[in-house]
């Protein structure tokens, strides 16, 4: 079985006398600012990702740059506040992701952000369109709506009794409505009802779990931060509910939830630098188009598929990029 690991989000900027040559100069290190979403031990890989690909492309922390550090620890409403301090510190480039990017924004319109995971960038108004962003907005987007379709196929096929769906998603995320309402409508079209679990902070969820009560046959989480600092419980409580779980991002499949299927994250991580450097070296954001992924990860847990007795089918073990056992 291959390992996959996944990696978070740091950025990079320019001004007009190019940063590298102040860094040579001995002047103060072009700094990058990482406003994360979630916390250190969670987007521990995807930075780690992030930096050896900027040390690849001859950015190294302490040398040639430094990187300032913030993590919300799941907290949105701390968001903000955490912008403000990396535009107060003067940063370069602010490095963050999904709803956090939209305080950045606020924060600054002339420091360059970028996001390396957002679901929806264009429909959320983070960018004007992917191809010409302007501003001082770019980065990676998940798409994450027009995943849903094939997330609940796999889910349907895993789950041959599927006849109704709970959905979770934190309401105060644009990206993980408009999510939300894409899976209502996919569910819709298949004669499959839904429930919705709409959840604001991280102790929402287990009461919103509790309150199914044996009305749904599985679980979808939709693509967040809170979701994805909650993996863990999620999993648990899910799993106690016998509700099988296609997890928002490839570790919830890990922390037990049965299925993933999405964007291969480390390697959204590893684009970011790439776009960051193209920014520390003068290109201005708005004129670097938004990526959409290019790898994807299907990863199916078999321990989580024996304990809710489900039968995963071969042809189904053949295709997943990860079979954990």
């Amino acid at each position: 079985m291959r390992r996959r690991e996944f990696i978070t989000m740091l950025g990079g900027a320019a001004s007009a006398w190019p940063l590298s040559a102040r860094a040579q100069q001995g002047a103060k290190l072009p700094t990058i600012g990482v406003l994360g979403v979630a916390t250190a031990s969670a987007w521990g890989p995807w930075v780690a990702a992030f930096a050896e690909r900027l040390r690849d492309l001859g950015w190294i922390e302490g040398r040639t740059v430094a990187i300032e550090y913030r993590w919300t620890e799941g907290h949105s409403e701390r968001f903000a506040e955490i912008a403000a301090e990396l535009v107060r510190l003067k940063v370069d480039v602010i490095v963050t992701a999904g709803g956090a990017v939209v305080a950045a924004k606020q924060a600054t319109t002339v420091i360059p952000i970028v996001f390396a995971v957002a679901s929806d960038p264009v429909g959320t108004g983070l960018v004007a369109s992917l191809a010409r962003p302007g501003g001082n907005v770019t980065g990676l987007s998940v798409q994450a709506t027009d995943l849903v379709g094939k997330r609940i196929e796999f889910l349907r096929e895993l789950v041959p009794s599927l006849r109704a769906l709970a959905i979770m998603a934190n309401v105060g995320y644009a990206a993980a409505v408009r999510e939300m309402g894409e899976v209502r409508a996919v569910a819709r079209s298949l004669g499959i009802e839904t429930t919705v679990l709409e959840i604001h902070t991280a102790e929402d969820i287990a009461p919103a779990l509790e309150a199914l009560k044996g009305q749904a046959d599985s679980l979808y989480v939709c693509i967040d931060a809170l979701t994805d600092s909650n993996k863990t419980r999620i999993a648990t409580l899910a799993l106690s509910a016998r509700l099988p779980t296609i997890a928002g991002f490839r570790e919830g499949v890990e922390a037990g939830s049965l299925v993933y299927y999405g964007p291969n994250v480390p390697n959204l991580f590893r684009r970011a630098a790439d776009l960051v450097d193209n920014i520390l070296r003068g290109r201005k954001p708005g004129d670097i188009p938004v990526e959409q992924p290019t790898q994807f990860d299907f990863v199916i847990n078999l321990k989580t598929a024996r304990a809710l007795g489900l039968t995963v089918p071969p042809a189904l073990l053949a295709i997943a990029d990860e079979v954990i056992e």
